[in-house]
C-alpha cells in the first residue's frame, strides 16, 4: 500500500546562496496531512483510540522534505529515499478530525543526498520531529535500460506536485524572497503614475483645466 501523506504544501521557499541579493537562505517546505477516520490502517491502530502511527508521522516529514528537494533541483532525480533518521522524538497523538503540520527546514541540498531539520505539530502541540538524511538517485544511475522509468516517475511528480499546491507555494515563496527596494511595475511610465510624474510641477496633482485656460 502507497501512502501520499502531504496533502497540501502550505509553504515553499528553495534554499538561496549568498549574493544573490543578502545572505544565504535554506530552504524551507510547510505542508499539511488531514487524518481521516476512513483511513484503513486506524481499525488496527488502535480500534478503541485511534491514531496515527508514529512510523508515518516520520514518513509525513519525509515526504515533505522531498517536495522541497525535488522543487530545488527542479526534479531531476526521480526517486528521493530516506537514508537515515536521527533524534526522532514523538510527542502529542494525531486522531482523526486533526491535522498533522510539517515543518521542514534543508540544511543542505546537494546532487546525491540532502539533510533537514523536521518537526510535526498537532494543534500547536509537537507531535514528531527528527533529523534526517535524504538520498536521490534514479533508476537508469543502477540500470540505464530502464532510464525511460525516470522520465515517467519525474512526469507523475510533477502531477502530483501541482495537485497539492506546490507551484502557487512555490511562486510565493520566490515573491516572499525579493530583495526589499525593487521599483512597482504600478510606476513604471507607461502607468499613469509614471506619466503624472514626467508632468511640469505646474500641473501636478491638479484636476481638468477649466474654461480652456
Amino acid at each position: 500500500m502507497k501512502f501520499y501523506l502531504v496533502d497540501r504544501i502550505l509553504e515553499l521557499q528553495v534554499p538561496k546562496p549568498s549574493g544573490l541579493g543578502g545572505p544565504a537562505e535554506p530552504g524551507r517546505i510547510v505542508g499539511v496531512k488531514n487524518l481521516s477516520l476512513a483511513e484503513e490502517y486506524l481499525a488496527d491502530h488502535f480500534p478503541a483510540y485511534p491514531v496515527l502511527p508514529g512510523v508515518l508521522m516520520l514518513e509525513s516529514l519525509v515526504q515533505a522534505a522531498a517536495w522541497l528537494v525535488r522543487a530545488s533541483t527542479d526534479f531531476e532525480k526521480s526517486l528521493i529515499l530516506l537514508r537515515e533518521a536521527r533524534n526522532v522524538r514523538y510527542g502529542s497523538f494525531v486522531r482523526p478530525g486533526s491535522q498533522l503540520v510539517m515543518e521542514v527546514e534543508a540544511s543542505e541540498i546537494g546532487c546525491e543526498e540532502s539533510r533537514f531539520k523536521a518537526v510535526g505539530r498537532c494543534e500547536g502541540q509537537t507531535a514528531v520531529q527528527a533529523q534526517m538524511v535524504l538520498e536521490h538517485l534514479n533508476v537508469g544511475d543502477e540500470d540505464p535500460g530502464r532510464s525511460d522509468l525516470d522520465a515517467t516517475l519525474r512526469d507523475f511528480w510533477r502531477e502530483r506536485f501541482r495537485l497539492i499546491g506546490g507551484p502557487q507555494a512555490m511562486a510565493a515563496g520566490r515573491q516572499a524572497a525579493r530583495p526589499r527596494g525593487l521599483s512597482s511595475p504600478r510606476a513604471s511610465a507607461g502607468s499613469p503614475r509614471g506619466e503624472a510624474a514626467g508632468l511640469p510641477a505646474s500641473r501636478r496633482g491638479r484636476g481638468p483645466s477649466q474654461g480652456g485656460s
